[in-house]
């Protein structure tokens, strides 16, 4: 696995990770992986076992991140050129009661957050897939671990 994570930082309360892989399967095949409900929920059980979404991925449209019993975050897609980018805005964490929090000094100390990923289509019928996301700098060691397995997941699933 060709996997590559740095970090620089973004602002206070928050940080900018970068992770990157290169799947062995055309950009479409990696965009409908990243994306459809039954494989999004085995590439993500790295964060959360059991994690789903609820909404939709059209642009500017809510969409809820969830991992059941445990809450999860609010987001919306701030942008969508498929195959080829997705931006995710998160604008709130979701408790495990199902409330919404998006005006919490805890909240606004790292909203709105930013999660892209952009797929370059190679030679050969292979994808390069990019992650840039804005974390809580709390969240960054944990995610460094993550981010790794869940995109092994996904190669796995693509090839």
């Amino acid at each position: 696995m060709s996997d590559s994570p740095s970090s620089s930082s973004a602002s206070a309360g928050k940080t900018q990770l970068h992770f990157s892989i290169t799947i062995q399967a055309p950009r479409d095949k990696v965009w409908h992986t990243l994306l459809e409900q039954d494989t999004y929920r085995q590439w993500t059980a790295a964060f959360a076992p059991n994690s789903c979404y609820e909404g939709s991925w059209d642009e500017g449209a809510e969409i809820r991140f969830l991992a059941p019993g445990a809450g999860g975050m609010l987001a919306r897609i701030a942008e969508r050129r498929e195959p080829e980018f997705i931006s995710i805005q998160h604008l709130g964490m979701i408790d495990a009661n199902g409330v919404v929090d998006c005006d919490s000094p805890m909240v606004r100390a790292w909203t709105p957050a930013f999660e892209n990923y952009t797929l370059i289509a190679l030679d050969a019928g292979r994808t390069e897939l990019r992650i840039d996301q804005d974390i809580a700098t709390d969240y960054e060691a944990m995610m460094q671990e993550m981010w790794p397995k869940a995109l092994a997941a996904l190669k796995a699933l693509c090839e």
